[in-house]
């Protein structure tokens, strides 16, 4: 007897979210700490090339299918949200900087370590409800469709992740901690998936919301903490652009969600 199709949705949602998770936690556990701010440059690539070529694009696809049946967003309306996302990073980004400036008066360091760590897993989180609710949406239209969604979305998440996991191992993290919370901004992929099957009309409007605003903090995460960053690493400018490029081209050949009706 098959699963039930609620059943079937939560399991592809752990698939896609806490499997990713665990496959690149052991993909950078292995790399050695001298090779961070390496894998910070590739870590740039991976945010900067899903934002822009997979999240961006999803969202006017998403928009221009919610405007047609909905009508709850339309996509002229992706790009204003963009932009509101980017300000709205950055002011949750400084309000995060203020307070712990205000607890750790005098050791700098440890400020700009915290300030970076949030706005990863804040970005993280909206990236993977909105992989819950596209999984619901394929899995309503036809299991098969959604099992083939859940390994598709399982091929691009490992990157993602794994820049994920360099980021928080750079800005000091212990390896048991990035593991942990990563771990929890992917149960968010089980709440889109959830709600998603009980309100898939009214949550088909939420996916491009959902992915505009994951965009806006991978670009704003890639932009104002890691290519600055870059900056003052003493390795030659070349290898750092190398490696950004590994990172453009890992997600380019392992994107590829199912495109569905």
């Amino acid at each position: 007897m098959s699963l039930p199709l609620l059943a079937q949705i939560v399991i592809a949602c752990l698939m896609g979210g806490v499997l990713s998770v665990i496959a690149a936690g052991a993909i950078m556990f292995g790399l050695p700490r001298r090779f961070l701010p390496m894998a910070v440059s590739f870590a740039a690539g991976t945010l900067l090339t899903t934002a822009i070529l997979n999240l961006l694009p999803e969202a006017l696809e998403s928009a221009m299918r919610s405007a047609m049946t909905s009508g709850m967003m339309k996509p002229s309306t992706v790009f204003p949200l963009l932009l509101a996302g980017i300000l709205g990073f950055f002011v949750l980004e400084r309000f995060t900087f203020w307070r712990h400036a205000h607890h750790h008066d005098g050791c700098p360091h440890a400020a700009d370590q915290i300030r970076q760590a949030p706005m990863i897993l804040i970005g993280d989180a909206f990236h993977n409800f909105t992989d819950g609710i596209l999984l619901a949406a394929a899995f309503l239209a036809d299991p098969v469709l959604g099992w083939s969604t859940t390994v598709a979305i399982v091929a691009h998440e490992v990157p993602q992740e794994a820049g994920d996991f360099a980021l928080l191992l750079a800005s000091g993290w212990n390896r048991r901690r990035a593991l942990f919370w990563n771990g929890m901004s992917s149960l968010t992929n089980i709440a889109g998936g959830i709600i998603g099957y009980y309100l898939l009309e009214y949550a088909q409007g939420l996916v491009p919301v959902a992915l505009t605003l994951a965009a806006s903090g991978f670009i704003y995460i890639a932009v104002a903490d890691l290519l600055p960053r870059l900056r003052g690493e003493q390795a030659g400018i070349p290898i750092h652009v190398v490696l950004i490029g590994c990172g453009v081209a890992f997600v380019a050949l392992g994107t590829g969600h199912a495109h569905f009706n």
